[in-house]
């Protein structure tokens, strides 16, 4: 019962129809004799830094007394180590990001309590349960997303193959493998010149592969991200079926035959560089990409199709869903800086033309109740919506995972394994030591 509210929460919070409270006020209304302010905001989401930047100019316009400055560090970089360098120097940001249970424990001397916060009743049911602790809220969710196999419409209508039907295992590989064998025959030459694989693999990411392809089978073994936080040990009770996953996206690559190439390529190789210019026809990403992908190509971004990413036999059929982060004020800034800060986060979330810019410009799908019919119009967040209001999800759950385990371990030991430096049982034995010494 628990899980069914959780999902109609998210699908309240997709704005899929449901009846919304509406109205709010913006709390960061300018006025002349406010102090002047400056907020820096220090956030990991590459594919949003632009929209987030006219954003903030939009606001300071408004607000004369504010001066907010935006850096991003995310794509190929690691935000939690440059967010704990940025922590340790005397030019702390404002507001920047947490990911879970792990981060509040290892952030709390850093955070502000936002249970006053104007928006925390019309946050999704759930979507908080990460971030709190003692009855206090520490972090406002920044979007729900999804993900999965995303794939190009027009290259598999072109060799016959229906995206939309696949979920299995079974007849993901077996459909796939009809596309390799077409490329490789050059039967899709003509049409798509530069095609020369199913996929792109960035296993230099080890966010995609420690957090996201390994989340697949963690969030079957753990419900939630605080189930994870909670546990001293982990078993790895569907490692098999983690091996299958990476094996299959590692063999439907161009690297298939010298897989440690794969370490080479990162975020941009697949995206930018891959995707959306047709040499690849899948990837494992989310919807959050689109942008991304729409300023290389838009027609190729408006003819994207998510195929569920399965865990063979266990879990088929579901896309995982969830926060990917959370906002989160500095408790140490000024109370001016603070209050400015918490005035932004309002204004964005919760006035009518913050809301407008959430969904339209940052392509969020938003994590709050009062967004009446506003959604977001592409294609790859309306396939998510979808899943979460047919309750075809899986859960998120590597943000409750030891600090660093996530990349640094488990990130790392699949690259080793992939360069065939180490065997999967060795990547298992090591991931779950190294699990229990960080729980010590």
């Amino acid at each position: 019962m628990k899980h069914l509210k959780r999902m109609l929460a998210i699908c309240l919070a997709a704005g899929l129809g449901c009846s919304m409270v509406t109205g709010c006020t913006d709390s960061g209304k300018n006025n002349a004799d406010k102090e002047k302010a400056t907020v820096d905001i220090f956030q990991f989401k590459v594919e949003v830094n632009d929209a987030l930047k006219t954003a903030t100019q939009t606001y300071m316009k408004e607000h004369k007394n504010v001066t907010i400055n935006l850096e991003t560090v995310g794509g190929g970089d690691d935000y939690g180590a440059a967010l704990r360098t940025k922590m340790s120097s005397s030019d702390q940001p404002e507001i920047f990001n947490v990911g879970g249970p792990q981060d509040i424990v290892d952030w709390k001397k850093n955070l502000e309590d936002l249970s006053d916060q104007e928006w925390i009743g019309k946050v999704a049911e759930g979507l908080l349960d990460d971030v709190s602790d003692n009855g206090k809220v520490y972090g406002l969710p920044m979007s729900v997303e999804g993900y999965g196999f995303l794939y190009n419409k027009d290259i598999f209508e072109a060799a016959g193959i229906d995206g939309e039907s696949l979920k299995t295992y079974q007849e993901i590989d077996q459909a796939f493998g009809k596309l390799q064998e077409m490329i490789e025959d050059g039967k899709l030459k003509d049409e798509f010149p530069v095609l020369e694989a199913v996929m792109e693999y960035p296993v230099k990411e080890t966010w995609v592969t420690g957090m996201h392809t390994a989340n697949v089978s963690l969030g079957q073994e753990f419900s939630s991200a605080t189930e994870a936080f909670e546990s001293e040990s982990i078993d790895f009770k569907y490692g098999d079926q983690l091996k299958d996953l990476i094996d299959l996206q590692v063999k439907y690559t161009s690297s298939a035959k010298t897989p440690s190439n794969l370490n080479a390529v990162d975020y941009s190789m697949q995206v930018g560089g891959g995707y959306a210019i047709e040499r690849v026809a899948v990837i494992q990403q989310g919807n959050w990409v689109y942008p991304e992908i729409k300023n290389v190509d838009e027609e190729v971004a408006q003819h994207t199709g998510m195929i569920p990413i399965p865990l063979k036999g266990v879990s088929e059929g579901n896309i995982p869903v969830g926060v990917p982060i959370y906002w989160s004020v500095n408790s140490g800034s000024s109370d001016t800086d603070k209050q400015a800060a918490k005035d932004f986060l309002n204004w964005l979330y919760q006035s009518e033309e913050g809301k407008k810019i959430v969904v339209d410009d940052l392509g969020f799908i938003p994590p709050f109740t009062n967004y009446g019919d506003l959604a977001p119009s592409d294609p790859l967040s309306k396939i998510v919506a979808q899943h979460v209001k047919d309750g075809t999800i899986a859960p998120w759950v590597w943000t409750g995972a030891p600090t660093g385990w996530a990349q640094e371990s488990l990130g790392v030991n699949i690259q080793s394994y992939v360069a065939g430096e180490k065997s999967w049982d060795e990547v298992v034995r090591e991931s779950k030591a190294d699990w229990e010494k960080a729980r010590k």
